[in-house]
């Protein structure tokens, strides 16, 4: 560096890549000095006039404010407020058009001047050498300065230089911009005022070197400073002039001969350099304490009468401006705020100047002809060859119009300092400048919005990071409280619940498990499981009858019958005891398999005999000795239709006598009458509906899936079902307890399902029987029938015979009440059958006796007429 600062001040000077000489047009402005340019009506002040966010705002309509009042907060970074450039009334704040090449709005603040111009509180230091360096940059910050060549950028930020130290401080008053001579008349009319400031920055920055460029196309400038310039570090450098030689980058290869990486900054070189009017504007701030209120403007163009520079107000709108210069506008006007190689057409004249205000160009269309249309590149490389950035123009230019900007970025676009020297020199007047503005932005946007999500997603880590140590905190507690609770249960129990617990669900895991044998269908043979099932169920059962009969003891105990003795369920352990050996005796008749049977379809769907029948326990001596009565019976029976019929074939044939020939017709009338036989098979059907409306509360279900009891059994109930009357039917309703039916034939479902799987060997044998059972009964119902019916003297004497085995199997009943005797659902089914056969038997005889009481009786007319 030693080496470089003496090359420097031995007047060596370097040079840049490319650049362009195109007509610089500056002394239609340069040659006059610069004028006050009133104060307007009307004042449009956007918040947001430096790169960077706009401040919070500190007034609010119908305030009074004064001259350099601020009217936005500062903070601390790149923000730095806005003033007040005369003292007046906020009369609006609101949208309004803003100096942007885009022509959209931004928050502005209206200011009516009251004309005073009165300045607020003024607090300058001339003594800032006494001031610490942090105060001086917040002086700076406070007073709203930022880079007055173009850039905007916040000029105490710019100055903090990221701690690092300055080595070469450089005021840049090349001003290579055509048109523009502001900083020209600046530095011929304020030189001492620049020193000043000048030396503010050296106090800041402590630089080993000063430099002030100054192009040689402003000879007055050049002399003024050079008077001005009395300290021995602080150097006038002339350099030739060469658009654009006032960039940053360019003045830096120009001055030192060195180049700031790509991607940096000026100080990453230790070298700082800023505008000749951002210099000024520091001067004002720290000396004077005036904050930055206004600039130096430039007005040209040959549609103004009195070109020249002017002191603008910021806030000033450009229509009032153009009017005070005497614009003399053609058709179609253009103004151009900035120059004609870096500035932008303004969308309309009521726009505000801002502090990137240097000059209003209006130029004729003779003057600065509008570009012509754009034509296909040629590949000349002109704009290479022009380009001080040393890029491709014609690849970014392809690259940006297919926005394909990856490409874009790989050949350094952004590094374009957008001067617009390609766009000079091309001969198809393509606006090169125009594409890389556009891709620059979305490439801006698009780097926002992945920094937007980047940060989401950090918040979102951070979120979940958090969610998870609540959790695991939370998980910690009830660890903790569920160890001092076991901790506790076992103090008291003497033993860990949840230690045990998952012993037992060990245990029942390593339980070995029982294979399933398959039938010889295919099917698994749950037999095993199913018993014991059905055992539980017998179990529970029992202990609900038990509930039961205890609940009903009160009403048991108020009826005075007898039964009551003798009545099982009307003590639990009798009850206990009566299903023990219901369940004892079904096993062993099973075993026995002489008398099992499975229910016939008839059976199955036949409904409950009468209550008596479902109450009667059975004995099986009682049940052989009916049984046999009843087959006596049948077969006597059926010996005493063959007499009745002989002795009605001998009487209808006999014509001796009147009286005799006038009683035989009577006599087979009562004996064949076919009204009498209707009402008897109607009375049978009736009976038979009424059996099966009472079965169903004994559940007609249970019926259909239990087997038949032995053909003993059968006998008795077949003999019992012809004795039984309507009395005892009644009495038997009466006394038996629905609850206690209902858990009898739950029992006797379990016992049927478990004597059906066991008597299947013998379903042969007890069809047979059941055959047996049901003719028995055929016969036994005829017998009675007819024994009521005939009136004959011979077969009266038949009817009392037939009468006393009846009463033989009445006893049995007699000595056991009905209202005592448990209820057995099989017996039920098997008498509802009978009663259905006997009905179905007693429609056909009364059929066939029609007919044969139809045959007889003409022959019994002929024997009469004869």
């Amino acid at each position: 560096m030693h080496s470089l600062l003496e090359r420097i001040k031995a007047g060596t000077l370097w040079d840049f890549h490319g650049g362009i000489h195109p007509a610089d047009n500056k002394l239609q402005s340069s040659q006059s000095p610069v004028v006050d340019a009133g104060l307007p009506p009307r004042l449009i002040i956007p918040l947001r006039q430096h790169a960077g966010p706009a401040g919070d705002l500190l007034v609010q309509v119908g305030d009074k404010v004064k001259k350099g009042q601020p009217l936005t907060r500062y903070a601390k970074g790149r923000v730095v407020p806005v003033h007040a450039s005369t003292s007046g009334t906020i009369t609006e704040i609101g949208n309004h058009t803003v100096a942007h090449p885009s022509g959209l709005g931004d928050l502005c603040v209206i200011l009516t001047p009251d004309g005073e111009d009165e300045w607020g509180e003024r607090n300058g230091k001339a003594d800032y050498w006494n001031l610490e360096r942090g105060e001086l940059l917040e002086r700076i910050q406070q007073a709203g300065v930022a880079g007055l060549g173009g850039a905007v950028f916040p000029t105490h930020s710019k100055l903090d230089g990221r701690g690092q130290l300055t080595e070469i401080l450089i005021v840049n008053g090349l001003e290579c911009e055509p048109y523009i001579t502001t900083d020209d008349r600046l530095m011929q009319q304020y030189a001492d005022e620049i020193m000043d400031g000048i030396r503010v920055l050296k106090h800041l920055l402590k630089p080993k070197l000063t430099l002030i460029g100054v192009e040689d196309n402003k000879p007055e400038a050049i002399e003024q400073l050079t008077r001005h310039a009395t300290d021995p570090d602080v150097l006038v450098k002339t350099v030739p002039t060469k658009y654009p030689s006032g960039g940053a980058k360019q003045t830096i290869e120009l001055l030192t001969g060195r180049q700031v990486p790509k991607g940096g900054r000026a100080v990453d070189i230790g070298i700082m350099v800023l505008n000749v009017a951002t210099v000024f504007a520091i001067k004002r701030a720290i000396i004077d304490g005036e904050p930055l209120i206004e600039r130096i403007v430039t007005l040209t163009g040959d549609s103004f009468k009195k070109p020249g520079n002017a002191w603008v107000r910021l806030g000033t709108p450009v229509r009032w401006l153009l009017q005070r210069f005497e614009l003399q506008p053609e058709a179609e006007q253009r103004v151009i705020m900035g120059g004609p190689m870096m500035g932008f057409t303004l969308p309309h004249a009521m726009v505000p100047v801002v502090k990137a205000t240097n000059c209003l160009l209006a130029p004729t269309q003779a003057e600065l002809p509008a570009p012509g249309p754009e034509q296909p590149c040629i590949r000349c490389s002109a704009c290479a060859d022009a380009c001080p950035a040393t890029l491709l123009p014609q690849e970014l230019y392809w690259y940006s119009r297919a926005k394909e900007y990856d490409k874009a970025e790989k050949l350094n676009l952004m590094d374009c300092i957008e001067c617009g020297a390609c766009a000079w020199v091309c001969p198809s007047e393509i606006p090169l400048l125009q594409y890389y503005k556009i891709a620059k932005d979305d490439i801006r946007e698009a780097r926002a919005e992945a920094e937007k999500a980047e940060r989401a997603k950090q918040r979102f880590e951070a979120k979940q990071a958090r969610f998870e140590r609540e959790k695991a905190a939370r998980e910690a507690r009830h660890a903790q409280a569920a160890a001092q609770r076991r901790q506790t249960m076992t103090a008291a129990g003497g033993e860990d619940p949840v230690a045990a617990a998952l012993a037992r669900i060990k245990a029942k895991q390593d339980a070995p498990i029982t294979a399933i044998t398959a039938t010889a269908e295919g099917l698994p043979d749950n037999s095993a499981v199913i018993a014991a099932r059905e055992a539980r169920k017998r179990e529970a059962e029992a202990r609900r009858a038990a509930k039961l009969a205890e609940s009903a003891n009160s009403e048991t105990a108020a009826a005075a019958q007898p039964a009551e003795a003798v009545d099982p369920a009307s003590d639990p352990k009798k009850a206990a005891i009566a299903a023990a050996l219901a369940r004892a005796k079904a096993k062993k008749a099973a075993q026995a398999g002489d008398s099992a049977e499975p229910v016939t379809a008839e059976v199955v769907a036949a409904p409950a005999v009468d209550a008596d029948q479902q109450k009667a326990e059975v004995d099986p001596k009682k049940a052989a000795i009916a049984a046999a009565i009843a087959r006596a019976k049948a077969k006597k029976a059926a010996q005493q239709d063959d007499s009745a019929e002989g002795d009605l074939t001998a009487n209808a044939g006999t014509s001796e006598s009147a009286a005799t020939q006038s009683d035989a017709p009577s006599a087979v009338s009562e004996a064949v009458d076919p009204k009498k036989a209707a009402i008897a098979a109607a009375i049978a059907r009736a009976k038979a509906k009424k059996l099966a409306q009472q079965g169903e509360s004994a559940g007609v279900e249970d019926a259909k899936s239990e087997p038949t009891a032995s053909a003993q059994t059968r006998d008795v109930a077949v003999a019992k079902s012809e004795v039984t009357t309507s009395q005892s039917n009644t009495a038997a309703s009466e006394a038996v307890d629905p609850k206690k039916a209902a858990i009898a034939a739950a029992i006797a479902r379990a016992k049927a399902k478990k004597l059906a799987q066991q008597s299947a060997s013998t379903s042969a044998e007890v069809a047979s029987t059941s055959a047996e059972v049901e003719s028995a009964g055929t016969q036994v119902d005829r017998a009675g029938t007819e024994g009521e019916r005939a009136q004959a003297e011979p077969m009266q004497s038949d009817a009392a015979s037939s009468e006393q085995p009846l009463a033989v199997a009445e006893a049995p009943e007699a000595s056991n009440p009905v209202a005592d005797a448990p209820v057995d659902p099989k017996k039920a089914a098997i008498a509802a059958a009978v009663a259905r056969a006997k009905a179905k038997k007693l429609a056909a005889e009364a059929a066939r006796a029609a007919e044969t009481a139809a045959e007889d009786a003409p022959s019994a007319d002929r024997t009469t007429t004869r």
